[in-house]
């Protein structure tokens, strides 16, 4: 089929090789370059440069409802099916029109529930068991879609975001492909049960939050990766926590109840959490016991 592509992170980047391995595409559609680094050096979105560099079509615009160029050139490049990614932007009306068969959006969570940009992260933070991935027809609405096929997953243990996300997308492309194949003789069914939303993480969703129990303070972790990540307070400076983990025992919310070798061990509101590795402000990541010696820290200090 005559496929457009809407995407824009690294993560993005598998879906569209994969459609471009097996149809035609005939147009990618991504964020508009970003300034980076020190210099501000305006930078083409990973999905732009993999398109570039397979000499596919690309356009970067700033907006879609109301843009006349792009429409234009959207219904000149005529797919007959459009899949998104990870774009980033609301699609208008004129534009989901312009397909035959419509948008295709792989979204990495059982629908309804976590609709919105996070739906990884959010379900790790608030502890789920389970998630998926979905193939969802793309509406007017906020993932409102029907949907063409859904896969369900245990998540595991030690998985966080970046891990999960990428098994999700991974097996997603594979219900996508097939879709794809089948799309002219499919019906989409309508999502069911209760629906959720997964907002975009701010910074604070990073901060450790002692009075929590130590599961929750562990799962908030592993979804707050690689952004913001997780971090606390000490003497008014910032240190990161690159590694932690949840163990049993009993003590003070945010207080350190001992450092040994393995690293500094802290009370929460249920359960304690140690931990492994930081970064403090302005350093390089470290052992958190050689963190502690370094600064002072030991049983009785409190973190915030």
């Amino acid at each position: 089929m005559r496929v457009a592509f809407f995407g824009t992170p690294s993560w993005a980047v598998p879906v569209l090789e994969a459609l471009n391995r097996r149809h035609p595409v005939v147009l990618v559609v991504t964020q508009p370059d970003k300034p980076q680094g020190r210099g501000l050096k305006p930078t083409p979105s990973p999905v732009a440069r993999y398109a570039e560099a397979q000499g596919l079509p690309v356009l970067k615009p700033e907006r879609l409802k109301g843009n006349r160029e792009f429409l234009e050139a959207f219904k000149e490049a005529a797919p007959q099916v459009a899949v998104t990614a990870a774009y980033g932007k609301v699609l208008p009306k004129e534009a989901l029109e312009v397909p035959p068969y419509g948008f295709l959006n792989l979204h990495p969570s059982l629908l309804p529930k976590y609709r919105g940009p996070a739906p990884v992260q959010w379900a790790l933070i608030r502890g789920e068991r389970e998630t998926g991935v979905s193939v969802m027809k793309t509406e007017e609405g906020l993932d409102t879609g029907p949907l063409y096929a859904v896969w369900r997953t245990e998540i595991l243990p030690e998985e966080d975001a970046v891990a999960l996300s990428e098994r999700l997308r991974d097996k997603g492309i594979e219900l996508l492909l097939e879709v794809l194949e089948g799309l002219p003789h499919l019906v989409p069914v309508p999502q069911e049960g209760e629906a959720s939303y997964a907002p975009l993480l701010t910074k604070e969703e990073g901060r450790v939050r002692f009075g929590e129990g130590a599961e929750a303070i562990y799962n908030r972790h592993r979804g707050v990766q690689p952004w913001p990540g997780s971090f606390f307070f000490r003497g008014g400076k910032r240190v990161k926590v690159l590694r932690m983990r949840p163990e049993p025992g009993q003590g003070t919310p945010g207080v350190v109840q001992a450092v040994d070798r393995e690293g500094v061990l802290v009370g929460t509101g249920e359960g304690l959490i140690r931990l492994l590795e930081v970064q403090p402000e302005g350093k390089r990541p470290m052992p958190a016991a050689d963190w502690a010696r370094g600064h002072g820290v030991g049983p009785g200090t409190r973190l915030e």
